[in-house]
């Protein structure tokens, strides 16, 4: 008011309330009389009132410009709240606001897997064995089992840490809604419902905004109408789907798209929910949005479907991790992580995670880029899975974190292979990797590439499609290199030499086979002989800059001498780079190995010649620089059969190479002789 009197006089301020009383007089004369010339001296003033008018509001307009602006430098209004800032009361939620949205109905405890418990039959009729056969052909499950346990089965009591089932979530800010997206293809009616059902079971009403099931192009006939009629009555469930198949990418893309949760959570179609399995996730989300979150998934077993249940004293966890062929698996959480952690609630830093059950906020999934939509997935790749969900690297590399939440616990059922078709073939799997490697993995892309051939072909050729957008995307959010995220987030990943001195296939010029490593081989197993796929994996192995002999997929695992023949173990070397460290060798009297089609009889590496025909060949260090494509490394034909020759100290490694190729049976490594594998294991 000071300043208001300070501007303005009283005396301007009665003469624009003299101006405003007269122009309110002037105004109802004119409405209000029906014969204005009857006061000759306003007809004037009436007539020209437009005048009149427009010098009122001119001077109106004057003194409103005029005026002082009080509330310059005020705030702006605030715009609208985000989701995390709704008003909310104090304290944390009760039971009672977090009651699911669906009760389950009473359940018989001598039901089939009631409480999570084994599916058993003893006695099985003929048509009931057929039945049990096609399920296990068409859902790659036991079918049988699953449609004979109760849709809405309970798990039997919470067993959780103490922790976790006393863990409080706060009221302010409040916990964000999620839409639960669920993609299927021509899946089993009851695993499908029973996912549906124990969304609807276990997950606070509140909190739980919808279930959006996207079929993916089914062709079974119970997933069309039949299942729209069913999910009618589950109020919040709706079916949305794609007319033609397109995989796991882009159905959840369009579930996505038609989602209004403020979080997505992703669930695959055999799935069932623990106690509070939901609001962990949320809490976390809430508390840290750049975080990708996934549940510590159970087991459920895919012949009787029991529920692997958590245990109340915590376990050993796992978190997911990846190889150099870009494979999927679980590993033990290291002990730095172990050590970071305070209790059961504390989320679980993870490299990478099992794509198919995870939550993120619906922005942050938007301002990372979503997934690669020319990425082609179908859902139950044995391989792969490392990109089924948003690529772990991409959110690590971007400022966000993949993190497991124990306290949330998801039963799955691990199938041992895909029941579904690939339309495009295997090699889509390939493509997905190939992408992954030319946008996020930089100059590693190689290390994976020596072991793909099918993706180094493709990159060579540039048959992975236009990834422009992705690299900007890159760009755009200004993300670090993987050499950040293998040195922060990853420290214990194994990385091989970016350049080794030589690397390949081992292939036996006489059988034509190549050396394998055979399946899960994981060290302390003999190799085996099996036909060249000329593919890498099992059969890749890299000489390297440390001169040992290795298969390093995923393991530091060295050739070694083992009781009979050759297998994996963990190599010697752990030095700095330019330091070699001893390995133990075989040579002769060094190890005995089985000779090929012929059984029992031993015989001493680098002994007698043996036949081309019967042995493997044998790789030396002077006859592996011209690998032969597709076939891994030729040797030239041995010259004079003998002993093989002492190495010399004095002698400078090239011509120490030189003196002893003649007589090579095996490679030299720090001075011993160390047989292929190829040379001492069954045909």
């Amino acid at each position: 008011m000071r300043l208001f009197r300070r501007r303005y006089s009283p005396l301007k301020v009665a003469l624009a309330g003299a101006v405003f009383v007269l122009f309110l007089f002037i105004l109802q004369k004119d409405v209000g009389s029906k014969e204005p010339g009857e006061e000759p001296w306003l007809r004037n003033i009436v007539q020209g009132k437009g005048q009149v008018l427009d010098l009122m509001l001119g001077a109106v307009r004057d003194l409103r410009d005029s005026m002082p602006r009080l509330q310059i430098g005020a705030p702006e209004p605030p715009p609208e709240p985000l989701p995390s800032a709704r008003s909310c009361l104090p304290g944390a939620y009760t039971a009672a606001e977090l009651r699911p949205l669906m009760e389950r109905p009473p359940q018989d405890p001598a039901s089939p897997g009631a409480d999570g418990k084994a599916f058993k039959k003893d006695r099985w009729t003929p048509e009931e064995t057929k039945e049990k056969e096609r399920g296990y052909e068409k859902h790659c499950f036991n079918a049988f089992a699953s449609d004979r346990i109760s849709l809405q089965r309970a798990l039997g009591p919470d067993s959780r840490p103490p922790e976790c089932i006393d863990q409080k979530f706060k009221r302010c800010p409040p916990l964000p809604t999620t839409s639960v997206v669920i993609v299927f293809h021509n899946e089993a009616w009851s695993t499908l419902l029973r996912t549906v059902y124990s969304v609807l079971h276990s997950s606070p009403a509140r909190l739980l905004r919808e279930v959006i099931l996207v079929d993916d192009a089914s062709t079974d006939e119970y997933l069309k109408e039949e299942l729209d009629r069913y999910v009618e009555q589950l109020q919040i469930v709706r079916v949305v789907r794609q007319r033609e198949r397109k995989g796991l990418i882009t159905a959840r893309l369009l579930g996505a798209s038609v989602a209004s949760g403020e979080v997505l959570t992703f669930l695959d179609a055999h799935c069932e929910c623990f106690h509070g399995w939901l609001e962990p996730l949320l809490s976390r989300i809430a508390e840290e949005p750049t975080a990708v979150v996934s549940p510590d998934i159970a087991t459920i077993d895919l012949n009787t479907f029991e529920f692997s249940k958590p245990v109340q004293n915590g376990k050993q966890h796992s978190r997911g991790n990846f190889d150099w062929s870009l494979t999927f698996g679980w590993e033990v959480v290291p002990a730095r992580e172990r050590q970071r952690r305070k209790d059961e609630t504390f989320p679980i830093k993870s490299p990478t995670f099992a794509g198919g059950l995870f939550a993120i906020s619906r922005s942050y999934f938007e301002h990372i880029g979503s997934y690669d939509d020319q990425m082609e997935i179908w859902g139950g790749e044995k391989r792969g899975n490392v990109l089924q969900g948003v690529a772990s690297p991409q959110v690590w590399q971007c400022g966000g974190q993949v993190e497991i939440i124990p306290c949330s616990v998801v039963g799955h059922v691990f199938r041992s292979k895909s029941p579904h078709t690939f339309p495009k073939g295997t090699q889509v799997i390939s493509r997905n990797q190939v992408r992954l490697a030319e946008v996020w993995m930089d100059e590693y892309k190689e290390i994976f590439y020596r072991r793909n051939q099918q993706a180094s072909q493709m990159a060579r050729e540039k048959t992975f499609g236009d990834i422009t957008e992705r690299r900007r995307l890159r760009e755009r959010l200004h993300c670090r290199n993987f050499t950040w995220y293998l040195q922060n987030v990853y420290p214990e990943m194994f990385v091989p030499d970016l350049t080794p001195t030589f690397y390949g296939a081992i292939k036996n010029e006489g059988t034509k086979s190549c050396l394998d490593v055979g399946e899960n081989n994981h060290g302390g197993k003999p190799l085996i002989m099996y036909p060249c796929h000329g593919l890498g994996g099992n059969q890749y192995f890299e000489y390297t800059s440390q001169r040992e002999l290795r298969h390093n997929i995923g393991k530091e695992l060295c050739l070694r001498a083992g009781a009979g023949a050759a297998e994996l173990g963990e190599c010697q070397f752990r030095g700095k780079p330019g330091r070699v460290a001893r390995q133990r060798g075989v040579g002769p009297g060094a190890g005995r190995c089985s000779e090929p089609d012929v059984e029992q009889m031993q015989r001493v590496v680098g002994g007698t010649e043996a036949r081309s025909h019967a042995w493997p060949y044998q790789v030396g260090p002077a006859r592996l620089a011209r690998p032969v494509p597709g076939l891994g490394w030729r040797r030239r034909p041995a010259l004079s059969p003998g002993p093989p020759l002492a190495p010399s100290p004095d002698l400078p490694p090239v011509l120490l190479r030189r003196q002893l190729a003649p007589h090579l049976r095996g490679s030299l490594i720090q001075r011993n002789w160390v047989m292929t594998a190829a040379h001492c294991v069954n045909k």
